[in-house]
């Protein structure tokens, strides 16, 4: 099954940008044929910063022989295979191995970026870690307190994982943090990441008036790229926003 990774070059971009980025903020990389995984032992509970990541392997058998033993000192198995017809081929034995398949989109900015956008608020540490505490504990009810606070301090990795790496968010009338975002920069590659809007403020404009922030102050990079779930709304809201497709990678988790 072993292949060559026959991609456009935008998405090599994309795909490049993305495996620097989990290089340099993890304390640890190991690689592995057709790979390499990170590992960043404060934070043993987060997925993103403990994973496999795969662009070229072998037969089925010996890819998830290779997750469990990489992985082994991990409560979890999450593997990132970013070749689409190789993910497509590994579902069917990660699915029956007890792994939950997901699959991303790749998304380019194809518009004109916007001209005279306020700018978002910069939101230094002291800001937003109160801010995703609040909302991770809104998204997981029954979690310990001690992976709140994981999944809350992860944040502080983001800053080593290249040239700019910003945190955005724009406010609701009353003055409470209504969506926020991270904007990543690197060797003219700029990638929008972790979009989220709290539940409550959703429906009123105000990921849309990030975004295009965002987008003006992205104006300068030669490739602005996102990540979104294909099964998941806002790939559309994306494109409405003049986000088209580039290609399509997978994601396997099992927890």
């Amino acid at each position: 099954m072993s292949r060559r990774l026959m991609v456009s070059p935008e998405l090599t971009r994309a795909l490049a940008f993305q495996w620097g980025f989990a290089r340099r903020r993890a304390p640890r990389a190991v690689d592995v044929p057709g790979g390499f995984a990170v590992f960043d032992d404060r934070y043993p509970g987060s997925h993103d910063d403990n994973k496999l990541i795969l662009w070229d392997a072998g037969d089925p058998a010996t890819v998830l022989r290779t997750a469990d033993e990489v992985l082994a000192g991990c409560a979890h198995r999450l593997v990132h295979v970013d070749d689409d017809e190789l993910g497509a081929a590994l579902t069917p034995a990660f699915t029956a191995a007890g792994y939950q398949p997901a699959v991303n989109l790749v998304m380019a900015f194809r518009g004109d970026p916007p001209v005279g956008e306020p700018a978002a608020e910069h939101l230094d540490l002291e800001t937003l870690l109160p801010v995703l505490r609040r909302h991770w504990r809104e998204s997981l009810p029954d979690a310990p307190d001690r992976t709140v606070e994981q999944l809350a301090r992860r944040v502080e990795t983001r800053l080593r994982g290249a040239d700019l790496v910003g945190f955005r968010g724009v406010r609701a009338p009353g003055g409470e943090l209504a969506a926020r975002a991270d904007l990543y920069v690197h060797d003219g590659v700029a990638q929008i990441e972790d979009v989220y809007t709290a539940p409550r403020h959703r429906g009123q404009g105000h990921a849309r008036a990030l975004l295009r922030s965002l987008l003006a102050e992205a104006a300068g990079a030669e490739l602005v790229f996102l990540v979104a779930d294909a099964a998941d709304w806002p790939r559309e809201f994306y494109a409405r926003h003049g986000f088209a497709d580039l290609g399509r990678t997978h994601s396997f988790l099992r927890t």
